[in-house]
């Protein structure tokens, strides 16, 4: 359960390798996390990711194969992580960003950024969504992206896929009202981590850290929505408005 301060006792990373899930189960299990299940691909990132949190002081830290694309397999990988008891935060830290104008030429590499940052997201969430209701308890923290807030041309099959995303995650937050369970969605602008290593960097560019740091305090506050940075709220609210043919000039 999360104590009084705020602070979970287990944690269920769905995306383990990734650079803002390491960052944040970091820094939960330097204050009371005790119990991590990293779900993710098999790979030596996601072997040493489990190590840094068992030197970081985690009293248990289990690794459990997971992707995103097979959504048949949801189900039981949610069941394996459950079964070791109460799960007080699941992260869904899993995405990719894809390269547009390949995505352009090949459609079929569209489908799968969508299959992984929305349709493999949706049938997780799901799963996890009700787990959390059934034990009564319980936070789901979605990274989205201040890319779904409105798609930019050279982004815009990402963008999309954020964007569903986001939606989805409002909504089941709202179907989890009253459970005592609870979705945070997350939205980051450009953050640099390896995922985005080679890209040009956007304005109010942020750090894995800076995000684990929300992502944290949004846990122990009872927030619905976080901004990396926060002042990204009324830049975005402002880009959302902007009539469409100025929004294409900046927006490129």
């Amino acid at each position: 359960m999360i104590d009084a301060l705020g602070n979970p006792q287990s944690l269920l990373v769905l995306g383990g390798s990734s650079d803002i899930a390491t960052a944040t189960a970091r820094r939960l299990v330097q204050a009371r996390t005790r119990r991590v299940v990293l779900a993710g691909r098999p790979s030596t990132r996601l072997d040493a990711a489990a190590q840094l949190l068992r030197g970081a002081g985690a009293d248990l830290v289990e690794v459990v194969p997971f992707d995103a694309e097979v959504t048949d397999t949801h189900g039981a990988v949610v069941d394996q992580a459950f079964a070791g008891g109460d799960i007080d935060v699941v992260l869904l830290a899993f995405g990719v960003l894809g390269e547009q104008a390949a995505q352009e030429r090949d459609p079929s590499l569209a489908v799968r950024t969508a299959m992984v940052n929305y349709v493999g997201a949706v049938s997780v969430g799901l799963h996890v969504g009700a787990r959390l209701r059934s034990q009564g308890h319980g936070v789901l923290v979605v990274l989205s992206s201040v890319a779904g807030e409105r798609a930019r041309r050279t982004n815009f099959v990402y963008g999309s896929t954020k964007a569903g995303l986001d939606a989805f995650s409002q909504g089941l937050g709202d179907a989890l009202q009253g459970s005592g369970a609870r979705v945070l969605v997350v939205r980051p602008g450009f953050v640099r981590t390896k995922m985005t290593a080679g890209r040009k960097e956007a304005p109010m560019t942020t750090t894995a850290e800076a995000v684990a740091v929300a992502i944290t305090e949004g846990i122990r506050s009872g927030r619905h929505t976080v901004w990396v940075p926060a002042r990204l709220q009324q830049v975005m609210a402002l880009m959302r408005h902007l009539p469409r043919g100025l929004f294409r000039r900046l927006a490129r």
